[in-house]
């Protein structure tokens, strides 16, 4: 539930800094999390099945279990114990990050003999690491982020969205849940590798979005006025 928490928590903070719309993020960081139960498998499938061996159904079952059962869980939790909950609420953005920490440097720790020799095998020829294995895959993962945040805000732009929704569209689909990629790398590919570049992701996008949204807080939505003027009139 965490990982999840965290998910929401993230996105929407930043979306908050940001000025943007936020109930348009909490229902699309609902949707697309709840979608990734189907959605991860299914395009993990297709887009790396030609490479690796993957199991569909295995993968749909742990994200079921990563994402809904939480859910439901957490639910029948504050229902049941509402107190408790209130009394926790207060320190679960903390517990979150924590835990989102955690799984990260589990990834680094098991993954470090390799990037100590990549880095050396990279210094050792040209000085720079960044050229090596580690550097393809920092690159790729901020292309990644960064044609989410960017293509994100263009297509809202394109379909004639305000500026609040724009940015909450572009947060939503430059940032993702990295926790649940950690988790479903570590449990289903042996090579622990493959947590590497969900790990760097969980950085890499949490700098990326805290800073967009920092610029955003300084740069206030044009249509702010119109929407006050119209809730004044309705």
């Amino acid at each position: 539930m965490l990982s999840w928490r965290n998910c929401i928590q993230c996105v929407v903070q930043v979306t908050l800094v940001a000025k943007g719309d936020v109930p348009l993020s909490v229902v699309m960081t609902v949707c697309s999390t709840l979608g990734a139960v189907f959605l991860t498998p299914l395009l993990t499938k297709i887009l790396a099945g030609a490479y690796i061996p993957v199991d569909a159904v295995k993968l749909s079952l742990s994200t079921l279990q990563v994402v809904v059962a939480p859910i439901l869980l957490g639910s029948s939790i504050q229902t049941a114990f509402p107190s408790v909950v209130q009394f926790v609420t207060p320190f679960a953005p903390l517990m979150a990050v924590l835990a989102s920490s955690l799984l990260a440097c589990s990834v680094f720790s098991e993954n470090f003999v390799r990037l100590r020799s990549t880095i050396a095998d990279a210094s050792s020829v040209n000085g720079d690491f960044f050229s090596g294995d580690i550097g393809a895959v920092m690159l790729s993962v901020f292309l990644l982020h960064f044609a989410g945040f960017f293509v994100g805000y263009a297509v809202a732009a394109i379909g004639g969205l305000k500026e609040k929704q724009r940015r909450a569209i572009s947060i939503e689909v430059g940032m993702q849940n990295s926790s649940l990629g950690v988790v479903l790398a570590t449990a289903h590919f042996s090579s622990p590798l493959v947590a590497l570049p969900p790990a760097l992701s969980a950085v890499i996008m949490n700098i990326m979005g805290s800073s967009l949204g920092l610029v955003w807080q300084y740069i206030t939505p044009s249509c702010s006025e119109d929407e006050t003027t119209d809730m004044h009139n309705a």
